[in-house]
């Protein structure tokens, strides 16, 4: 399939997405500078209420890239305790020019307010919250002319679970997914079966089987404190293994070596006022393209680092929103 015959597929796609949807919106001006607006996505599945940011830079017929930010348990993605707090995306986006996008849980189907991405029902393209969480997504790159090639989620806890899950169940949506303190792809098979008898390899061969015929390398930003006692280093470790094993098989249809967990580069930062972080890049041995990029931050607890506001901002850095944008800026859509 050629390039533009996938473009236009994508902007069908988007289309139809949008039409979809019920949606209702109410405005505001943005103390950052931009505008604030909500609305609600409404599929089989049940609704989803979201806040867009859109930065001034946004004008009718300029694209600008998408960033969806999933929150953790006990969180909100605009109210009390948010994502959008914690995160300071916004300031990010007035500055670097793209919109975000923070969805919110209902209470209604988590009482802790977690993304449900350890249930099977949600591990699967059409089903449940990755339907009504892409089926937004679309519905804001529609509404606002965005750039549908530059569509990227990131995620905390269990907010960093789901962005996989959308990186495997619409590989076509989203070029490029993060997670901080975040498990594999049917971490429920993990959990019910224990790490040492169920691996991150056993858990991208499903996760390569539910991408199907849209299977392909999806750049990944990891990130992990080493003394997260909530979701221990551990599923930082897999999380690579995890990833690395996907994109390789990706590439061929093999489990060949071509992508692997062992880092290509290698480096130790220390900078004042920030936690010491150890950034590692794993790469495709043939197209020398990085793929994978995990910053492990020494003495982070369960906390988003540089953070604003909230139960789970740690203000001491690195800077990680702004890590994850230069991850993710720049890459698109192949």
């Amino acid at each position: 399939m050629g390039v533009k015959t996938k473009r236009v597929l994508r902007a069908l796609t988007t289309l139809v997405l949008a039409l979809a949807s019920v949606t209702s919106l109410s405005s505001q001006a943005s103390a950052a500078g931009g505008r604030d607006e909500r609305a609600t996505f409404v599929n089989f599945w049940g609704r989803l209420d979201y806040e867009v940011h859109l930065p001034p830079s946004h004008r009718p017929g300029t694209p600008l890239p998408v960033l969806v930010a999933l929150h953790g348990c006990d969180m909100t993605g605009y109210g009390d305790n948010s994502m959008k707090a914690m995160t300071r995306f916004n300031d990010l986006a007035d500055a670097r020019g793209f919109i975000v996008v923070y969805p919110t849980q209902n209470r209604l189907w988590n009482i802790n307010g977690c993304w449900n991405g350890l249930l099977p029902g949600n591990q699967k393209r059409g089903s449940g919250e990755p339907s009504l969480l892409a089926g937004a997504t679309q519905a804001v790159v529609a509404r606002y002319g965005a750039d549908a090639e530059r569509v990227y989620a990131v995620g905390a806890s269990a907010g960093a679970a789901m962005a996989v899950v959308l990186g495997v169940t619409y590989p076509d949506v989203y070029a490029a997914i993060g997670s901080l303190a975040g498990g594999e792809y049917a971490a429920d098979r993990v959990i019910l079966g224990g790490r040492d008898k169920v691996s991150p390899v056993d858990t991208a061969k499903l996760a390569y089987a539910e991408m199907g015929p849209r299977a392909r390398q999806v750049p990944t930003f990891i990130a992990q404190g080493d003394a997260d006692t909530t979701v221990e280093p551990v599923f930082g470790d897999r999380l690579v293994t995890h990833w690395a094993a996907i994109d390789d098989l990706a590439r061929d249809g093999v489990l060949d070596g071509d992508v692997d967990d062992v880092a290509d580069s290698r480096q130790r930062v220390v900078e004042p006022g920030a936690y010491p972080y150890v950034k590692t890049g794993y790469t495709d041995a043939g197209t020398g393209e990085l793929l994978i990029e995990k910053y492990s931050v020494e003495g982070l607890g369960h906390r988003w680092p540089g953070g604003g506001e909230g139960a789970y901002a740690d203000p001491i850095g690195p800077d990680l929103s702004t890590l994850v944008w230069d991850f993710f800026s720049g890459r698109s859509l192949p």
